[in-house]
């Protein structure tokens, strides 16, 4: 069976644009071209649009997933099954996430005391590593490699300190969130957070705003925040809106 581009966009949940442009970037190309001139997508365009959309769904840019996909030795069901397992971790970790907030919910109703460093259960080493990937989407991506590159240079020891002071800073500004975010103790708490991004990368104001609203919009991040407090990502933003203010004029 052949699909026009409506067709195919319509049973992938995509738009039509977006398989224009995976024509016209050489990522999916259609089987043939009728005298109508319309694109006509066979099966295995379908399965190769499949793919596509796996690893979008992982995050993984178009370039690179064309360069996988062009190489000799791509198997579909070997992808299927890599795909399979990422999915399976991205479960895994969603799984957790989901459990830190309704142990958070509970710890806030009182019904469960939980530890500090339990409210941060979902936030590891290998989450720091995930934050530099979409990252390295949102910013410079030599800064962010370079911020990769400094962070691996540092020894176990070290981690646990960096990934301890960050964890104590967003408890700090929970403590002190009801002041509000112009308060000295919240700016205080801010000017911390700016202190402790040195360890990975020095942001100039542009992007310390930046970042604050990336928290927000880009869900990835929100999920982690709001497994914390649900108001402490757009309670970041306008702090953080109110140190970038001050520190210009």
């Amino acid at each position: 069976m052949s699909y026009t581009v409506k067709q195919l966009a319509d049973l992938a949940g995509v738009s039509t644009r977006t398989l224009h442009y995976y024509d016209e970037i050489g990522l999916l190309a259609p089987e043939r071209i009728g005298d109508n001139g319309y694109r006509y997508y066979g099966e295995a365009a379908v399965l190769r649009l499949q793919q596509i959309l796996f690893y979008r769904e992982l995050d993984m840019p178009l370039m690179e997933i064309k360069r996988l996909m062009s190489r000799r030795d791509f198997n579909i069901r070997s992808a299927l099954e890599e795909h399979r397992q990422a999915l399976g971790r991205q479960v895994q970790r969603l799984n957790h996430l989901i459990q830190t907030v309704d142990d958070t919910l509970l710890h806030l109703k009182g019904s469960k005391k939980m530890k500090e460093k339990q409210l941060f259960a979902a936030f590891s080493e290998e989450q720091q590593e995930e934050y530099a990937r979409q990252a390295e989407q949102l910013y410079d991506p030599e800064i962010v490699r370079a911020s990769n590159r400094k962070w691996k240079s540092y020894s176990p020891g070290m981690k646990k300190q960096v990934l301890d002071e960050g964890r104590q800073v967003y408890l700090d500004i929970l403590a002190v969130m009801d002041k509000g975010p112009a308060s000295p103790e919240v700016q205080a708490c801010i000017a911390r957070w700016r202190e402790h991004m040195d360890y990975f990368w020095t942001p100039d104001l542009d992007q310390l705003l930046a970042l604050a609203q990336g928290y927000n919009q880009d869900e990835r991040f929100k999920q982690n925040f709001d497994a914390l407090d649900p108001r402490l990502a757009g309670f970041m933003l306008e702090a953080v809106k109110e140190y970038v203010e001050k520190a210009r004029k």
